[in-house]
């Protein structure tokens, strides 16, 4: 992306943020999302990066979260009690792409259970209204059913605690599938203090705990890159030759980074952040981060043209490929990549004496 690409670009994004800022209601907000959603594609299509396409778009994205908590504030009667709207999973790393659904919590202050009871029941009404709004303007709802308007995350902030506790002292299965959404939490909206006292309480749990590290690596390791010894890739399934860039690529550097980046109470949320920063403090080298850093934006270069090319043609954007479509570079840049997803992997097994 050249330096006569950006300055347009830019000010097209700072007229999309004012129009949000401005937006009366939630039916202007859903043409800003488009126009947002537009914006990406044409920054994909300049070829300005995947890091700044998934930041640009992530931050858009919150701004118009933001704009809509805002609108809907006037409609209800909120406590006066201290509370934050949550960003998780790719919201929460700032790495969302066109195709995103909502995972979202929140968390306020109360005395103790009871009042946690009573709270819960004055925020629920303004925080489904949200999760309707968001769904307008693009933002599915969630099938898992991870969003603010559902009690299970409508938590004070004693109740997240205990969760978390739970998760990590017990790791079950879904303690687990938990762990990987919730850990990646951001604050939209609201008091930020809030979040600053959870992600401390988070890295005291995590901090060199062996025993939940080693069960979330072993999770993690189940989707491996689709990698063959005879050919160059494979598929997922045997009735098509079809790739999910995100279950088996992008995601296994967004786990492992989240695991060695909890193992290290780095507060962090960011794939290519914490990576770095786990190499800062040694737990890999600077080389293996940056190597690592570089192949998940390529992937995520990769998952952004699948997804504006069906954009444009008028499809629903999503994440499955057949790398017999690349061209030559292409294909090439995606089995690297998917080699250093392998590598990442072997990083972890070796850290946490996990056997091939």
């Amino acid at each position: 992306m050249t330096a006569s690409d950006i300055l347009p670009q830019a000010r097209a994004i700072a007229r999309c943020n004012a129009s949000i800022a401005g937006a009366p209601d939630i039916a202007a907000l859903v043409g800003c999302a488009a126009e947002a959603r537009r914006l990406a594609v044409a920054l994909h299509l300049e070829e300005a990066g995947a890091a700044l396409v998934t930041r640009v778009l992530s931050r858009l994205n919150d701004a118009i979260a933001t704009r809509v908590l805002a609108l809907l504030a006037l409609r209800f009667r909120l406590p006066p009690t201290r509370w934050c709207w949550l960003g998780l999973g790719s919201d929460g790393r700032l790495e969302q792409t066109l195709t995103t659904d909502q995972d979202n919590g929140l968390v306020f202050s109360a005395s103790d259970d009871g009042e946690a009871r009573q709270l819960r029941e004055l925020f629920l009404p303004y925080a489904g209204a949200a999760n309707q709004a968001l769904a307008e303007c693009g933002f599915p709802l969630c099938d898992g059913e991870v969003m603010a308007g559902n009690p299970r995350w409508c938590l004070s902030l004693s109740e997240w605690l205990e969760s978390f506790t739970t998760w990590v002292r017990t790791p079950e299965p879904e303690a687990l599938l938990n762990a990987a959404i919730f850990f990646d939490f951001r604050p939209l909206a609201g008091d930020a203090e809030l979040v600053t006292q959870l992600r401390r309480a988070l890295a005291e749990l995590t901090r060199g705990n062996e025993i939940f590290l080693r069960m979330m690596t072993v999770n993690a390791l189940a989707a491996a890159p689709p990698l063959g010894r005879l050919r160059d890739f494979v598929s997922e399934t045997e009735s098509g030759g079809a790739i999910d860039l995100k279950k088996f690529g992008s995601r296994i550097f967004v786990d492992a980074a989240r695991i060695l980046a909890l193992g290290a109470g780095i507060a962090e949320t960011g794939t290519a952040p914490r990576l770095r920063r786990v190499a800062a403090d040694g737990v890999m080298t600077s080389a293996d981060a940056e190597a690592a850093a570089h192949a998940f934006h390529a992937l995520q270069g990769i998952r952004l043209a699948v997804q504006a090319g069906a954009s444009i043609n008028g499809e629903a954007p999503g994440n499955q490929l057949d790398p017999d479509r690349l061209n030559e570079f292409d294909r090439r840049v995606l089995l690297e990549s998917l080699r250093q997803a392998r590598k990442l992997q072997q990083i972890l097994r070796s850290r946490f004496h996990i056997e091939t």
